[in-house]
């Protein structure tokens, strides 16, 4: 049967390292080990100021043609994930498909998720490979947060890192899916928990001052930089993601036992051991792999992916199990067999 397959992932960070010890002198209340301790990242990358997402996406799709040879005159669909597009319009799929010498006859076009991107786009693409619309996709995810953060809110700042994935995903013929059963969900209740307010059409910039505020812990913020209220997230996340977790089991018929990894979005490693210990993963099973580079928001999944294949710890036939949630409320699982025809 025609089905979708991973057959390659790459990742791109910028060069800046902005570590702990540099963030520490900032917040004398933080020591560059307190970071690590509340987040379990030493360093991430930032961008440079005439470095943006798309250029990290550029970035990592040409990794990902050179490492895999990839004639890309064969690319038929290219999908583009970012909450920091080049311009309102055109959508920034246009201006890759140009840059990166994509052939006229590549559908593009842009989505705007945040943590749960991942699924999202594997989603969309697997319905468009097995409908017969496309045969050989590029799906790429690039973000640069850091635009958005002020740089004396220790809330966000510690956490988030600028980056880019590439993944090829491509028609091949298998018995079975290699792609799902997805669960994707959405609860705009919490939209106000993760925003940048100002900046859009609704509230654009100029129109009004911008004022900074201080809260209570001493992080300062304008409407037009990152908000996150630490503690609504994570009560959502501890509340929906463990169902999530049982119920994409569930519809797959499988149990934990079956799954090699399970790879969740790398929001921090405090979050990610108290789903671990909540849900029952074992640490054989549990991937964590943020300490270098951050909460890279829709990249987290690839880059820990591609890191265990790369080490060998992914092998054919392996049960994958991704989960990505965040900004939204948006949540995205979906398992993978991990069958590469190359």
């Amino acid at each position: 049967m025609r089905v979708a397959a991973i057959q390659a992932l790459e990742h791109h960070l910028p060069e800046r390292r902005l570590k702990n010890d540099e963030l520490a002198k900032l917040y004398p209340d933080w020591s560059a080990q307190k970071i690590f301790d509340k987040t379990g990242i030493r360093e991430r990358r930032v961008v440079a100021p005439d470095e943006f997402a798309s250029d990290l996406g550029a970035a990592a799709a040409e990794k990902l043609f050179a490492r895999t040879g990839i004639d890309r005159a064969t690319v038929d669909l290219l999908v583009y994930c970012t909450q920091s597009p080049d311009y309102f319009l055109p959508t920034t799929a246009c201006i890759l498909q140009e840059r990166l010498g994509l052939p006229t006859t590549t559908a593009a076009f842009d989505y705007n998720l945040g943590c749960s991107a991942f699924p999202y786009g594997l989603a969309m693409i697997r319905g468009l490979i097995e409908t017969g619309a496309a045969s050989t996709a590029l799906l790429v995810m690039a973000e640069t947060y850091s635009r958005f953060i002020h740089p004396m809110d220790k809330s966000v700042r510690t956490l988030f890192g600028d980056a880019a994935s590439a993944v090829l995903v491509t028609a091949t013929e298998r018995e079975a899916p290699t792609l799902g059963p997805f669960v994707l969900g959405t609860d705009g209740k919490g939209a106000n928990n993760l925003i940048v307010k100002r900046g859009g059409i609704r509230q654009p910039i100029g129109t009004e001052p911008l004022v900074e505020t201080t809260d209570n812990s001493g992080n300062v913020r304008t409407e037009a930089n990152l908000y996150m209220n630490g503690p609504a997230i994570l009560e959502f996340t501890i509340r929906r993601i463990p169902a999530v977790f049982k119920e994409l089991l569930a519809r797959a018929e499988v149990t934990l036992s079956d799954v090699r990894w399970v790879i969740m979005h790398q929001a921090n490693e405090y979050m990610l051991r108290y789903l671990q210990k909540k849900i029952g993963i074992p640490d054989e099973k549990f991937a964590v792999h943020l300490e270098h580079c951050g909460n890279t928001v829709s990249s987290t999944i690839p880059i820990v992916l591609q890191h265990l294949v790369k080490e060998g710890q992914v092998k054919r036939d392996d049960l994958l199990l991704t989960l990505g949630f965040g900004v939204g409320y948006s949540w995205g699982a979906n398992l993978i067999r991990w069958s590469p025809d190359r």
